[in-house]
């Protein structure tokens, strides 16, 4: 079994730790502790009776708590908790498919929801979104797709990374299509709960037998240092991620389950004061991107903080996300890490500051018209 190079750790790695401003990443303003302690109402002293001690296997029980009373209607038997979404997603592909299964994946996507079936010898199919009209989804051809019975289905709305979503009638529609093929549906919900002109969709757990649903406390919360995430899935089927799991993790740190319990009993506090701070970020964005039309086009995201920008004068933009990394000390992320469909694009991450927003636009734009 060989993984191909994850290209977005990998550029990460090479330049998220090196630069002055971040608006490449897709997570939101990152909190302090302080912050999170006033948010959530509670005191550092309450970790003093702490005893370190295992956690559970499926998650300690006061966090596997707060996640089903948020999305499972308080049944905690469908509910793992995992370190970040990335462990899950890991742990489902394993435990899930096996070499020749078909995967049916949205395109652009985050490589680790496909290469990692790629890399046991699965099938990977891409279901592209149409560059052409905003990244619109196009159900129909999802439909011709899944003819062929795939074992599972992969996406994730709002998306990564272009920010695009679909309606509660599209999500309905897909649903049938997973379940008319048969398919396991991986719904990836980094970005569900941050959204702009809508509602954010329902989690489709719950309403088909064989959806299985990731989250993470990274994206919309500003928590992305915890390492804390969680998969919502079928009882049966956790219990057999679980055997996977005591060869790689075992649990996670109940340290971090204290501090995302509190998160989570005060979720809507959190997003609503990160989506307020997105919101007015994403103007700062549109109006930068509106005064450069023929260097920039950027797509209004429907959720998450990210935009999929495209730059018209460049087939391949990765030699000016370098030189913007190293001459002006600002990150953005090529579309190439996202596929090699995408070398005219990239991720631009508007959840940070303003200031670094603002600094990072100006950088941005040096290059380009200079």
């Amino acid at each position: 079994m060989e993984f191909a190079i994850a290209e977005l750790e990998e550029w990460m790695r090479r330049y998220y730790h090196n630069v002055d401003h971040d608006i490449g990443s897709s997570g939101v303003r990152d909190l302090t502790m302080g912050e999170l302690a006033a948010i959530c109402e509670f005191e550092l002293s309450e970790l003093g009776p702490m005893v370190f001690h295992d956690s559970e296997s499926f998650g300690g029980r006061g966090l596997r708590k707060a996640l089903a009373d948020r999305w499972t209607g308080g049944d905690v038997d469908p509910v793992m908790v995992t370190h970040g979404s990335s462990e899950a997603i890991y742990i489902v592909m394993h435990t899930v498919l096996v070499p020749g299964d078909e995967v049916i994946v949205v395109d652009p996507a985050y490589q680790q929801l496909y290469d990692i079936a790629a890399g046991m010898g699965c099938r990977i199919t891409r279901w592209p979104l149409n560059r052409h009209d905003d990244f619109a989804v196009d159900l129909d051809a999802l439909r011709r797709l899944a003819a062929s019975r795939p074992r599972m289905i992969v996406v994730n709305f709002p998306h990564n990374p272009t920010g695009v979503s679909i309606t509660p009638q599209q999500q309905r529609e897909l649903i049938e299509i997973a379940e008319e093929a048969g398919a396991w549906l991986v719904w990836d919900h980094a970005f569900g709960e941050l959204t702009y002109s809508a509602d954010p969709l329902p989690l489709p757990f719950g309403s088909y037998g064989k959806c299985i649903a990731f989250g993470t406390f990274s994206k919309s919360y500003g928590l992305a240092g915890l390492r804390v995430g969680w998969c919502l899935a079928p009882p049966e089927l956790l219990s057999r991620m679980a055997v996977l799991r005591d060869y790689i993790a075992l649990y996670v740190s109940p340290v971090l389950e204290f501090f995302a319990e509190k998160a989570v009993r005060n979720a809507d506090r959190i997003v609503s004061l990160q989506r307020e701070h997105a919101r007015a970020n994403l103007k700062t964005v549109l109006h930068w991107a509106g005064e450069l039309p023929d260097l920039v086009r950027a797509y209004p995201p429907a959720g998450g903080v990210t935009t999929f920008i495209e730059f018209p004068g460049h087939p391949d933009v990765t030699g000016l996300c370098r030189r913007l990394a190293e001459e002006e000390r600002v990150l953005l992320v090529p579309g190439r890490c996202f596929g090699d469909s995408y070398t005219a694009h990239a991720r631009l991450g508007f959840g940070g500051t303003a200031a670094e927003l603002t600094a990072g636009l100006s950088g941005i734009s040096r290059l380009l018209l200079g």
